[in-house]
């Protein structure tokens, strides 16, 4: 039974580390998204209001 535990240990705790670090991953890819995205917004407004001479 030991056997079997530590290998079957070791295998879950560097899965569950690996999904806290693609989690952690994710999450910074949402918040630069979410930056891009409002740049983005920004800048078509600037640059629409340009264009109309405001």
């Amino acid at each position: 039974m030991k056997k079997l535990f530590l290998p079957s240990l070791l295998l879950l705790l560097t899965t569950l580390e690996s999904c806290r670090v693609i989690g952690d991953i994710f999450k910074a890819g949402v918040y630069v998204g979410v930056i891009v995205v409002l740049v983005v917004v920004f800048l078509i407004f600037w640059l629409i209001s340009k264009f109309r001479g405001n």
